[in-house]
């Protein structure tokens, strides 16, 4: 026996030796065994589906949120906010002892209000590019779903609701009055009512000299409940740079191939909300099962990948995959990316499985099989068909990839209401049984691939 032989042989009895203690520990192994949350079905657990479930811990992944959602909020991409994310993760995954790159890519430029009422810092908004920046306060005038501004509103901000088409008119109409600023609320959208609007940037076909603010539905039903005096500042961020965080930990067996399997979601949010079930939900997915898995015996690399600016056209995801040359494509045995894992919407009972041509690969196979394993044969759908995630990338390159989400039963297009609101809190939009449900199964899924060459 070669020297290199004998070591591989003595590295892999040394990591199978402390894999069969994982676990093991009083109590854990039963909980790794008995009947999972909302499960029809009792587990079937694999040797390494009871390392995984035993070792997973939902609060440690509340902890994290509370940082991200609660402490940082909202995450734009480019923002100081979204690199205090980035920080955070990245020391996070540090601790962890995995290797960590922040990988930086520019992002283009946005006006970003943020709104007090009574001296209190409560809300940020999107604001045109064509629009003023700087400060503004006054009074608040709702002049509803018009173009034309009836009455008096000299030194006032003037509230509208948004008319599609029509932004521009209602902009200049109020500062034709004299207005201070132009506050647009958004409308429902017409394809899926359901949902609450979110925050816009007003796209004006000219410039306006105020400035003219995209709100959210919340903020309107706030200020027409009683916020009626506001103050606000606009900046305009130009020149700015978003980053992956990418942390990598390497196989414990021998790995001659360099094969890596990748866990990851984004972190970054929209503007106006704080991002809890999209994508706080995924990220602390990402980090705990960094935890769960960094000392289980493998034969690839773990990657655990959280993209900055997905919110913007999976920009983050997008400048990874295009720098990877053809090795470094062969590499990855499969991306699970996980989008919106934890709301507790009461209609969200489907967790899909979302390629994007519909078509079985590496990832929504494995999920499958460890989504049954786990006894969970009535709540997982899929594989359907579905981009507008960071799986499109890796498609694209021909790399196996699914997006992996809490939706509605009938289709993977059926979101919670709050989706991309300030009303994406944990306490409103986060449910911890099914985080852990996304986290077992995909700790599962992805340990069963990475533990295979």
């Amino acid at each position: 026996m070669s020297e290199v032989n004998r070591r591989d042989l003595l590295a892999g009895a040394a990591a199978f030796a402390g894999f069969a203690t994982v676990g093991l520990l009083p109590g854990t192994a039963a909980a790794a065994t008995r009947q999972r949350p909302g499960a029809l079905l009792p587990p079937s657990l694999s040797t390494g589906d009871k390392a995984v479930v035993a070792r997973i811990d939902v609060r440690r992944a509340l902890r994290h949120l509370k940082v991200l959602s609660d402490g940082i909020g909202w995450r734009i991409a480019g923002t100081e906010s979204e690199h205090r994310a980035a920080r955070y993760i990245a020391g996070v995954l540090r601790d962890l002892g995995y290797k960590v790159e922040l990988q930086p890519f520019p992002v283009a430029d946005k006006n970003l209000a943020e709104i007090r009422a009574r001296g209190e810092r409560l809300w940020q908004a999107s604001a045109s590019l064509q629009g003023a920046t700087g400060s503004a306060h006054g009074t608040v005038v709702d002049v509803g779903k018009v173009v034309d501004v009836p009455g008096d509103v000299d030194g006032k901000l003037v509230l509208f609701d948004r008319i599609a088409g029509k932004e521009t008119d209602q902009a200049k109409a109020a500062a034709a009055a004299g207005a201070k600023a132009a506050l647009i609320v958004n409308a429902r959208s017409d394809t899926f009512p359901e949902r609450k609007p979110a925050s816009f940037a007003p796209a004006l076909t000219e410039p306006v000299a105020i400035p003219v603010l995209g709100l959210a539905g919340y903020h309107g039903e706030r200020i027409r409940a009683g916020a009626r005096r506001l103050s606000f500042e606009i900046t305009k961020h130009t020149g700015m740079t978003s980053y992956n965080v990418l942390a990598e930990r390497k196989a414990t067996l021998p790995n001659p191939d360099g094969k890596a399997v990748i866990v990851s979601a984004h972190y970054d949010s929209v503007p106006g909300s704080p991002g809890a079930n999209d994508d706080g939900s995924g990220t602390v997915l990402c980090l705990e099962l960094a935890r769960v898995l960094k000392r289980l015996p493998t034969q690839q690399a773990i990657r655990i990948y959280l993209w900055g600016a997905e919110e913007n056209g999976l920009i983050g995801s997008r400048h990874y995959v295009k720098q990877l040359d053809e090795a470094g494509v062969k590499q990855i045995t499969g991306c699970f990316q996980n989008d919106m894992v934890a709301t507790s919407h009461p209609p969200a009972e489907t967790y899909w499985l979302l390629s994007v041509d519909g078509k079985d690969n590496t990832t929504t196979a494995a999920v499958n099989a460890a989504a049954r394993r786990l006894g969970y044969v009535d709540q997982v759908q899929g594989p359907t068909a579905r981009g507008s995630s960071d799986h499109e990338a890796f498609y694209e390159r021909g790399i196996a990839a699914g997006n992996f989400s809490w939706r509605g039963n009938e289709a993977p297009s059926q979101l919670e209401p709050v989706y991309h609101t300030p009303e994406d809190t944990i306490a409103q939009n986060v449910s911890l049984k099914r985080l852990q449900v996304s986290m077992e199964i995909i700790g599962c899924a992805a340990y069963e691939v990475a533990r295979h060459k």
